[in-house]
């Protein structure tokens, strides 16, 4: 920069609340564009607009130019040629605390804007469509992320706008005189985040769509050079809120949600109605917890604390209040530990559940929805009670991230809708009843909330004792059956992995365990199989195991 044209500080000051006289308009989401539209008119300012865009706000009767009257050059190659020259991109760029670009742009002929409203093709949701090959490339935006780049790298003089849920923002501005330094630094840096994800989401796609295109026909997918997985990996984030502090009160910490193509909705976006400000604690124990929960389909509740299960339970069949039954079952399987835990139900808590829940201490409720009646007593009679319902579109990821020191751990989610008992082996004693079969379904289910090594006594569809988190499976079959007591007798055990040696069944068979379910694949098989067989134990292997750490 020539010495003769530095910022002065006034020209700072000078350029703080800036009136908007000129605004570029080019939107695919056309949310909220009109009251927009509106509200520049009625403030006299000049609006300038593309395709559709132009043609919806000139349809509501309101005054627009379109792009080519500025450029004198019409729009080409189907739309893909319509912004991108000197006399737009001229108006977004010329920084006027320049007295050089100021004589610049008047030389050229060119006008400045001082807003711009632009969002993208809506690249990220014909992904999701299942549209294919070109299809997609159609979706890939040129011209709009060139106009939201320079708008905000030009932010001192340009406010842009990428999100509808700011044209009130905008608007209220509009009344006061413009925009501010502040305020278009702040819808700036949302516009570098929005074409940042955007260009992820391209990146994504291209990476599988290189791979797969590499394939020689009619081959399988693990053929591929890195299968399943991208290349790189995005994470993209919003702050939601700074928590009071971490897992312990020294560390600071805060609650982020995913905004990557492609975020589910989850424990980030519940809705909390009462209680507390959550915890980090709170949010884990809660995620742990629903989980749990939503393993099952039929009406379950999970009480967790220090993410490890307190108790599991479904609703018992026939039953009048199935949410609130099953909470009851969940309960007795740890009273003591369930004290301060969090509770999650996949259905709604019934007036019953929450008549329940007064009996006890309860940190977090979590549920996809609350009885009216059932909500009311809670907040009037729990209000320390953190009280969450979940989105409506709730649901998990399919593949989780880990961070360790350098790098991150990246893998599918250990899935169970698919779940199923019918590849399972019976390697000792007789097949059992109906009923006891249920229950070894239910128990293998369960165990998948445990902490390694997990172990899981379980009876008519309710845990009732539970080893977790030991580092070896003896001591978690040893504190599962402390914890089961007397209901020991005629249960059935689930472990999450295979029995190293015969001494951890041994001490579920002294205590009476009916029949076990467990993977299998320990080079001591024949070693375990043997003491089940020689107590005529029904043993099933799965072939597969559940750690959880």
């Amino acid at each position: 920069m020539s010495a003769n044209n530095q910022y002065s500080p006034a020209d700072y000051r000078h350029r703080d609340r800036i009136d908007v006289r000129r605004a570029l308009i080019s939107v695919s989401d056309k949310t909220g564009l009109l009251d927009l539209a509106k509200a520049l008119n009625e403030k006299a300012v000049t609006i300038v607009s593309t395709g559709s865009t132009a043609a919806t706000i000139r349809d509501a009767g309101i005054p627009v130019t379109e792009v080519v009257e500025i450029t004198g050059f019409a729009e080409a190659l189907d739309g893909r040629v319509k912004t991108l020259h000197p006399k737009i991109h001229g108006g977004l760029l010329a920084d006027l605390r320049l007295v050089n670009h100021e004589e610049q742009i008047k030389n050229l002929g060119i006008e400045p804007f001082e807003l711009v409203v632009v969002n993208l093709y809506p690249f990220v949701q014909t992904v999701a469509s299942g549209a294919k090959g070109d299809a997609v490339i159609d979706q890939i935006d040129i011209g709009g992320p060139a106009m939201v780049r320079a708008s905000a790298k030009n932010f001192a003089n340009v406010a842009i706008v990428v999100n509808p849920d700011s044209y009130g923002e905008i608007i209220s501005s509009l009344n006061e005189g413009g925009t501010t330094l502040t305020q278009r630094r702040e819808l700036a840096a949302d516009a570098f985040t929005h074409t940042s994800r955007y260009d992820t989401a391209v990146a994504s796609w291209f990476a599988t769509e290189v791979q797969e295109k590499a394939m020689p026909a009619g081959s399988d997918k693990k053929e591929l050079k890195n299968p399943g997985f991208e290349r790189s990996i995005q994470v993209q984030a919003e702050l939601l809120s700074v928590l009071r502090y971490g897992e312990n009160s020294h560390q600071s910490a805060a609650i982020y949600k995913d905004v990557s193509a492609g975020a589910v909705s989850g424990i980030a976006q519940a809705k909390q109605h009462s209680g507390k400000e959550m915890s980090f604690n709170n949010y884990i124990d809660a995620d742990a917890a629903v989980r749990a929960a939503y393993d099952f389909n039929e009406p379950a509740v999970a009480i967790i604390k220090h993410a490890n299960p307190c108790g599991i339970a479904i609703a018992p069949k026939g039953a009048t209040d199935p949410i609130a039954e099953a909470h009851m079952l969940a309960l007795l399987c740890d009273q003591v530990s369930a004290y301060g835990g969090v509770v999650a139900a996949n259905r709604t808590v019934t007036l019953a559940m929450a008549q329940n829940l007064l009996a006890g201490f309860t940190e977090v409720l979590i549920a996809p929805g609350f009885e009216l009646e059932a909500l009311r007593l809670l907040v009037e009679n729990r209000k320390n009670m953190r009280i969450l319902e979940l989105p409506r579109n709730y649901s998990r990821e399919t593949h989780e991230l880990k961070q360790i020191s350098g790098g991150y751990l990246y893998q599918e989610i250990d899935e169970f809708s698919k779940f199923t008992s019918k590849k399972w082996k019976l390697v000792s004693g007789s097949r059992p009843d109906e009923d006891t079969m249920k229950d070894l379904e239910f128990a293998w289910r369960a165990v998948r909330a445990v902490k390694s090594n997990g172990i899981l006594l379980a009876k008519n569809g309710a845990s009732i004792g539970v080893g977790m988190g030991q580092v070896n499976r003896v001591d978690s079959c040893k504190l599962a059956v402390e914890r089961g007591v007397v209901q020991v007798v005629g249960s059935v055990a689930a472990s999450d992995a295979f029995f190293p040696f015969a001494d951890g069944l041994e001490i579920l068979i002294r205590a009476g365990v009916k029949a076990v379910v467990q993977p299998g694949g320990s080079i001591r098989d024949e070693e375990v199989i043997a003491a089940a067989e020689a107590a005529n134990l029904p043993m099933f292997f799965t072939g597969e195991r559940h750690f959880y750490h």
